[in-house]
Parts: C-alpha cells; sequence; structure tokens
C-alpha cells in the first residue's frame, strides 16, 4: 500500500492512549473524521479538539447532537452518524471490536471494509479483533500498544466500603438508582451515567464527578466505551446481563474492558465486586 494511503490497526488494551493517538494523527492533516461508540464519548473527544483548534473548524455529529459550523474540517461522530463519501484526509473509528456486537456490529463492520481516509486511516480496538483485521483488510498494519498502568483485582468489597472516587458498574436501570440511593445516603452523594438520559443530563453528571462534587459514580457498562474518567477503582454489581434476547455472563473481554478504566495514564487502579 502507497505510503501516502496508509491502514492501520491500532490494538490494545484500555488505557493505552490509543484515541489521543488518533487526536493527535487527525490534526496532523488538513481534514478529518473520527467514528466513537458513544454520544458522551463524542462529546469529549470534541471539546478536546475545540480547545485546540476553536470551535469555527470542528463538527459534532450524533444521533442527539448535530453542531456543524460552515468551514468544518474535523468531524467527531457517533459511528452510525459518520457521514459517508466526504473524502477526508484521516479516518478513524474507535472500539472496532463492536464489529461482533450482535446489535450494533453491522455498522462497525461496514465502516472496517468500507470507511478510508484519503492518506491515513485508523482502527483502534482490543487485540482481539487482530485475526479479523488481518483477514478483510489485507493491507492493514498493526501496531501495539501496551497499558500505562498496572490493574489489579481486589476481591470483594460493601458499598458502603467503596474507597472514593470509584465507578460502580450496573447492568439494569433499577439497579443504578438503587445503587446511587444508597450511596446518596451513606456517603453523601454520586453521579449517574447511562445512555438513558439526555445529553444534558449526562455531561452534568460527568462534570459532577470530574469536578469532585462526589466521589461515586454509579453507572451502565457504557462507561467500558472509552470514557476518559478519574476513577481509581471499579466494581462491578453483577457479572452478568440482558443482551436484549436472554441474561448471559459478561464475556472476558467486556470484563476487561469494564475494569480497564480504573486508573488513569501513570495512575494503577484496581477492580472488583460488590459484596451485596
Amino acid at each position: 500500500m502507497a505510503p501516502n494511503n496508509r491502514i492501520v490497526a491500532v490494538l490494545g488494551p484500555t488505557n493505552t492512549g490509543k484515541t489521543h493517538y488518533a487526536i493527535e494523527r487527525m490534526l496532523g492533516h488538513r481534514t478529518g473524521i473520527m467514528g466513537l461508540p458513544l454520544r458522551l464519548l463524542a462529546r469529549e473527544v470534541y471539546d478536546k479538539i475545540v480547545a485546540l483548534r476553536g470551535p469555527s473548524v470542528v463538527a459534532l455529529v450524533t444521533g442527539e447532537e448535530r453542531i456543524v459550523p460552515p468551514r468544518a474540517k474535523y468531524w467527531v461522530c457517533t459511528v452510525e452518524a459518520m457521514p459517508e463519501g466526504m473524502g477526508c484526509d484521516f479516518l478513524a473509528v474507535d472500539e472496532i471490536q463492536l464489529c461482533a456486537d450482535p446489535e450494533r456490529g453491522h455498522v462497525f463492520t461496514d465502516r472496517l471494509l468500507r470507511a478510508r481516509g484519503l492518506h491515513e486511516t485508523l482502527f483502534l480496538g482490543a487485540e482481539t479483533m487482530r485475526k479479523a483485521i488481518a483477514a478483510l483488510v489485507p493491507t492493514a498494519d498493526f501496531m501495539h500498544r501496551e497499558r500505562f498502568s498496572e490493574l489489579s483485582y481486589s476481591g470483594q468489597k460493601k458499598i458502603s466500603r467503596m474507597p472514593e472516587r470509584s465507578a460502580i458498574v450496573s447492568f439494569s436501570v433499577d439497579n443504578v438508582y438503587g445503587i446511587a440511593e444508597l450511596l446518596r445516603r451513606q456517603k453523601g452523594g454520586a453521579a449517574v451515567v447511562m445512555g438513558a438520559l439526555s445529553p444534558r443530563t449526562r455531561n452534568a453528571q460527568v462534570e459532577m464527578y470530574q469536578n469532585g462534587d462526589v466521589d461515586y459514580l454509579v453507572a451502565t457498562d457504557a462507561i467500558g466505551m472509552g470514557l476518559n474518567l478519574d476513577v481509581n477503582h471499579v466494581a462491578f454489581s453483577a457479572t452478568s446481563k440482558f443482551d436484549g434476547n436472554r441474561m448471559r455472563p459478561l464475556l472476558p473481554t467486556e470484563l476487561a474492558q469494564i475494569a480497564g478504566r480504573a486508573g488513569r495514564h501513570m495512575n494503577n487502579g484496581s477492580f472488583g465486586v460488590t459484596g451485596e
């Protein structure tokens, strides 16, 4: 493949700086588009690029928000909302292992097979995708990234004994609110993050946690999708979930993806389960 049309799969566990690397690569080009798995993550990346390049050249397109300035050069989108046929110099798709997702996999697979930047294309995700990408995109190069910090298992802890800067992950809306209520009573407060909230509410909840107004976060498995939060410990309140068809145990890759949110950059993290 000609060096001016590179396709690179950047693979590795969470907290390896893959998204940060993609932003840097994109800003080295004149135009670019980035597809992300979550509206909240798209908003976070959009804010980062606006801080670097100003709002007049950055677009945000998700299922909920649409900010498109007339001179947009860099497009930040959810993967489903990525505009096609724009002919950008750079293109990236994050969390490419969602090709295997029963509900959204067809969109990610379509992007893997058809979405390309004119000069550079990056697919970011878990090492589990290596064989599939090698088979489907034979011209792709591979780059492996190591985790910046250590992640350790710390066993079982009651919710009342959770350390500060913890995220408790649940897979049902009722449980999320129940755990948040328990934390409010015992610890004085918790932020709630899940897909069902409006963008404004969700952004406000994330901000409340990031600012240190509350020390606990209760979330659905959405936080596994690359949200960059200052979490030291991740606790699972359950290790099985309803996937739309049946209750099933979480796959090791899903557990790793969510647990890997503990620890940021050089800070080590831990994960475990709740006592309940």
